[in-house]
């Protein structure tokens, strides 16, 4: 193997360990089998990657968005999860209808209706609403996650050539030592994993309880899609929108999500932990991440190497996080500032709907009783980054209609 391919593995490898954390940690919450949301992952990825003809740089793991309905609908079931697959494939199926929907409207009038006073500030909720998540595991060793996250931010600022695009996969292993030393790993998972072991695949089951429940939430994640293969692009230097097109996009989501509810994983969706990976390392070969994608679907199998991954302290994945969280907010800066964004009373007003809406809806909720959403379902309705999304477009089509 020559050098440069050693440099890919090594980089494919970077990928995993920032996709991992967060991948496993859906079907821990959920109660689905860790090693079949790697393989849906793995092989969801290398789905989206052929039907956007192999150009997007993405990795596609478990969605957080789900979380709520899954735990909903497995207790409706008591604790039948086959339910749940059910209607995470419908909800893939909607996915890629509407994808046939932008196809036949044209990206332009999606372009025209989601402009970076639009785009940017939904980027900078993607990453800002991320960032709890990430204090959330850090808080349970501020040291470790603090050096962990000091020695990546230090090789990224002031690395050079090979080394700084490692930056993550160093601070990773610089905190996992750091672990060890203080004796917060715990490595009694190794001995109870073996080798190699068949994941738990399963089939669905379809009722309409369920499916109700589940796939409205494909309306709260269609903007995220949008946001995050926008971000995907600024990073990259390239539209993706337009090339290989949305439509493109959104049917390699749904097609992946159809796929992980038929083999028993968690719905995927592309990942902003990765988007983070590609800003800090400028290294934007897709090839690499269907390296990683690859590597994830080996992980599925081989249960000794996810039970060592599993032994990485939640406050290295915090420290690490962070860092890429507080990344994508500043790539939606970036967005506004590219684009040269005026700074008008009608774009303030947009923006700052969209920062507050995507930010603080709970707490208005909270304090002033004013409910902030579209209810979907007795239980499901779109709020947080979907809702202010919605309401930034709205607006701005309003505002600027003459534009």
């Amino acid at each position: 193997m020559g050098l440069e391919s050693v440099k890919k593995v090594i980089l494919a490898m970077q990928h995993l360990v920032a996709m991992f954390g967060a991948t496993v940690l859906v079907p821990i919450l959920t109660g689905f089998d860790t090693s079949v949301a790697l393989v849906a992952a793995g092989i969801g990825t290398l789905i989206f990657h052929l039907v956007t003809k192999r150009k997007v740089p993405v990795f596609l793991g478990s969605s957080f968005a789900f979380i709520p309905v899954i735990l909903t609908v497995k207790e409706m079931y008591h604790g039948d999860l086959a339910y749940v697959q059910g209607g995470i494939i419908i909800a893939g199926l909607l996915y890629v209808a509407m994808s046939f929907v932008i196809k036949k409207v044209g990206v332009d009038i999606i372009e025209k209706f989601l402009p970076a006073q639009v785009v940017g500030p939904m980027i900078i909720v993607i990453g800002l609403n991320l960032i709890p998540v990430a204090y959330g595991m850090a808080k349970a060793n501020y040291m470790v996650a603090g050096i962990t996250l000091l020695v990546a931010l230090i090789i990224t600022l002031k690395g050079r050539g090979f080394s700084k695009q490692l930056s993550i996969l160093i601070g990773v292993v610089v905190g996992y030592l750091i672990s060890i030393k203080i004796g917060i790993v715990d490595m009694s998972v190794m001995k109870e994993v073996p080798w190699v072991a068949v994941p738990n695949f399963s089939l669905p089951k379809f009722e309409m309880g369920a499916i109700a429940m589940i796939a409205p939430v494909v309306l709260a994640v269609f903007m995220e899609h949008i946001g995050d293969i926008t971000t995907n692009g600024q990073v990259v230097g390239k539209n993706f929108i337009e090339d290989p097109g949305l439509n493109r996009t959104l049917l390699g989501d749904g097609l992946a999500t159809l796929f992980a509810g038929f083999i028993g994983g968690p719905a995927n969706t592309t990942y902003g932990e990765n988007t983070g990976v590609l800003a800090i390392t400028k290294n934007y070969n897709p090839a690499i991440l269907r390296m990683a994608a690859v590597f994830a679907i080996l992980l599925g199998f081989v249960a000794k190497i996810g039970g060592f991954l599993r032994t990485i302290p939640v406050p290295v994945m915090g420290g690490i996080s962070l860092m890429l969280f507080s990344m994508i907010s500043l790539i939606g800066v970036k967005t506004m500032k590219n684009s040269k964004v005026a700074f008008n009373m009608k774009n303030v007003v947009v923006m700052a709907s969209v920062l507050i809406l995507g930010l603080g809806a709970s707490t208005i909720e909270k304090h002033l009783g004013v409910p902030i959403g579209i209810p979907i379902t007795s239980t499901v309705k779109i709020t947080g980054l979907s809702f202010a999304a919605i309401v930034g477009v709205t607006l701005n089509a309003l505002l600027n209609k003459n534009k």
